[in-house]
């Protein structure tokens, strides 16, 4: 029986963390190429540390000629990421950071086995599993740990952007431990909480002093006891932050990115990488089918697994898991999956319209539980497969 009572914790990094720098600069490039042509291959990759940012990695486009020009636009596109950002430190600032573009046409030998031929739907970008969640215990069926953990980050960004809250930097962690009794968060045993500060007077105490209001603002009425336990900058001082206090990495924050540590992963990041790699548009379908399984009230809490080989269409298996919580057996589940939904690269992409440049939202604050937008953002998070999925069983 799956336990009832327990403290589970997750932690989520700011849009300022080194790492999310990076996956922002990766995915403002996958953007602009998108925005020239849908069908774009993008693979690219970010390294970022004192005073220097590296691109590197594959594109391609249809027309070379407009690739070359693309390929000039890089530094002002990492620029443009690293302000948004908000660093201006004298050792990272949009401004005097010095940006190398090492990115090159993509490798033809990747290209054969993904492009498609004329009888047949185009193969994976690469052999992978793939995994998707929901639960009940959120509004937006997301695990409350890390939902609430990417809140508090997004809430404490908004203010320091707004001029409400100057003395905040681009940098910051959360973590929280949340408690469950009979199987349904009810509060917070610990509240970590670690955030750049740009005066450098600030104590921890005069830290928590700002940031507190808005963490208790964010998180469910009742969740803050006095049994609670607050560290905020528990290691005293945090003026230098971003990539000149600790190099940055495209790719680094998989689990931050998804259900931090709730559900499984398969290892494939998202950032920087076109929708024909199945590792980012079969893991936004994974989470797609889940939610809209529970969303359906098939069952309360459910895991899917994709899995596909490079080159091939089909994925090679479909796999759901509902904890003993399902009104619906497993395996009518991953029939009915099959049945309202292709799985195939180019089904995933058509039906979620993937080939948009909407994923530079996507690099701060989770890939999931995400507001579906207008232009097609977090498509992944519509609830639009119910009917559908009721009627396939």
């Amino acid at each position: 029986m799956t336990r009832q009572n327990y403290t589970f914790t997750s932690e989520s990094v700011s849009e300022g963390h080194p790492d999310k720098v990076c996956d922002r600069i990766s995915d403002a490039v996958l953007d602009a190429f998108l925005a020239e042509e849908p069908e774009a291959r993008v693979a690219a990759e970010t390294f970022a540390t004192t005073n220097r940012v590296v691109i590197g990695g594959e594109v391609g486009l249809s027309d070379q000629d407009k690739l070359h020009d693309y390929m000039g636009k890089i530094d002002e596109i990492a620029r443009a990421c690293i302000k948004d950002i908000g660093y201006e430190q004298e050792k990272f600032h949009h401004e005097t950071v010095e940006i190398t573009n090492l990115l090159h046409e993509q490798s033809a030998h990747i290209a054969q086995g993904v492009d498609a031929a004329a009888d047949k739907d185009e193969g994976a970008g690469d052999q992978g599993i793939m995994f998707g969640y929901a639960t009940t215990e959120t509004e937006a069926l997301m695990p409350a740990p890390i939902q609430y953990s990417h809140a508090i980050l997004r809430r404490l960004a908004e203010v320091r952007k707004s001029g409400q809250e100057p003395t905040l930097g681009p940098d910051a962690k959360s973590q929280l431990s949340v408690v469950y009794e009979g199987g349904k968060p009810v509060g917070v045993s610990s509240i970590v909480l670690s955030t750049q500060h740009l005066d450098e007077s600030m104590t921890s105490a005069d830290v928590r002093a700002v940031v507190e209001p808005y963490i208790r603002e964010t998180l469910p009425e009742g969740w803050i006891t006095d049994a609670t336990a607050w560290h905020v900058n528990p290691t005293g001082k945090f003026v230098i932050g971003g990539p000149d206090g600790d190099a940055g990495l495209t790719g680094r924050k998989i689990i931050v990115d998804t259900y931090g540590g709730a559900a499984p992963h398969g290892g494939g990041a998202f950032s920087g990488k076109d929708p024909t790699k199945v590792d980012r548009s079969a893991a936004y379908a994974a989470r797609y089918l889940a939610k809209n399984v529970v969303a359906a009230g098939m069952a309360e809490r459910c895991t899917i697994q994709l899995s596909y080989a490079i080159g091939v269409s089909e994925p090679l298996s479909v796999y759901a898991d509902t904890f003993g919580t399902g009104e619906v057996a497993p395996a009518e589940i991953e029939k009915a999956i099959r049945n309202v939904m292709s799985l195939t690269p180019r089904g995933i992409r058509e039906k979620l319209q993937l080939n948009k440049p909407i994923y530079q939202r996507t690099a701060a604050y989770g890939h999931f539980g995400r507001t579906p937008d207008a232009d097609g953002g977090f498509s992944w998070e519509r609830t639009d497969l119910v009917d559908d999925l009721k009627k396939a069983i």
